[in-house]
């Protein structure tokens, strides 16, 4: 069981709400001590799946109070360990999600739409060590660049301002994600330009169409890298699986353009949008069915509205080219 510390300090006089806490069968454990400026400190142990119900429920007691901070901290391990806290639920009581509170994931994924310094290296790094593995056929080569994972950030990040309704997460995620993809772009055309391409490559040729299999590939990327934030687990591994279906049709896409493919390059680019479309649409269809949404009513009508504009826009935009790749194939079939 995932555990998480919550720390409370209000003032003293306005403590006397977390005197019902210990009565809930969410809560694992709670201490409470004095400080000197005549303010209390709480902590409180629960697990992961129960802090957003109660970090709700204590922004909804303390959020007009000065001086009210809360703190939320992972807890590693904890003896004697705690029982498992009953699963059973009312018809008032909604089941907890299997998953980190919202608080936490904001503040776990929010940081990926920041195009940093530090960002854009990552994103040169990335795609030079992408193109050289591509440009050799090196699938290990490959893979060593999605390590890095630039472009998980903003994606997962769009992803999760679509669900919240959160418009200026959107832009900076966004902004993160034409830069991203700029950059990579760039630093693949000087790389076609300096080095001669043979697209009979395997790693080359096998991205300049797209077909089924891809489209499954970038679904169940988006699906993954949205779990792997909500559980709380590394994002790594996954991050390596949204990099490959985003990065290295990029690289490709740049590589070709600059040696003049012009028709091979199309279909990269085709492949690029794809990937994109259907990494964003099945990432917001995650967060959805997870349950995530603001906790504020009018705000989770807000957010309801975007993730219902967004599943219709990724979806439309996927139909269509799905219905170019259909027509792209039976084109070249009949030459």
């Amino acid at each position: 069981m995932s555990l998480r510390l919550i720390e409370i300090i209000v003032p003293t006089d306005a403590a006397s709400p977390l005197a019902e806490l210990p009565e809930s069968d969410d809560v694992l454990g709670r201490w409470s001590s004095l400080l000197d400026d005549d303010r209390t400190l709480v902590r409180i142990l629960v697990s992961a799946e129960r802090s957003e119900e109660l970090l709700d429920r204590l922004e909804s007691w303390f959020s007009r109070v000065d001086g009210f901070r809360v703190m939320l901290l992972p807890v590693e391990a904890t003896l004697p360990r705690p029982e498992e806290p009953a699963q059973e639920t009312t018809a008032e009581q909604k089941p907890s999600p299997q998953r980190i509170s919202r608080e936490e994931l904001y503040h776990d994924i929010a940081g990926g739409a920041q195009t940093s310094r530090v960002f854009i290296a990552s994103v040169i790094l990335s795609t030079l060590v992408a193109a050289v593995g591509l440009m050799r056929d090196d699938t290990a080569i490959i893979i060593g660049a999605m390590v890095i994972a630039p472009l998980l950030g903003p994606n997962v990040s769009l992803c999760l301002a679509t669900t919240l309704g959160d418009r200026v997460l959107a832009v900076q995620s966004l902004k993160a994600n034409a830069m991203g993809l700029a950059v990579a772009l760039m630093a693949s055309l000087l790389l076609g330009l300096a080095f001669p391409v043979d697209i009979s490559l395997a790693s080359i040729s096998s991205r300049t169409q797209v077909s089924g299999g891809d489209i499954i590939l970038a679904l169940a990327s988006g699906c993954a890298g949205v779990l792997a934030f909500t559980t709380g687990a590394s994002s790594a591994l996954i991050g390596v699986m949204v990099a490959v279906a985003l990065l290295p049709p990029t690289v490709v896409f740049g590589l070709l353009l600059a040696s003049g493919q012009i028709d091979s390059a199309s279909g990269a680019l085709l492949l690029v949008g794809t990937n994109m479309i259907c990494v964003n649409l099945a990432g917001v269809l995650t967060f959805t069915v997870q349950g995530l949404r603001p906790r504020a009513l009018w705000e989770a009508e807000r957010a309801k509205k975007a993730t219902r504009w967004a599943v219709v826009t990724w979806t439309l935009l996927l139909a269509i080219l799905i219905g170019l790749i259909f027509l792209a194939s039976r084109s070249s079939a009949g030459t």
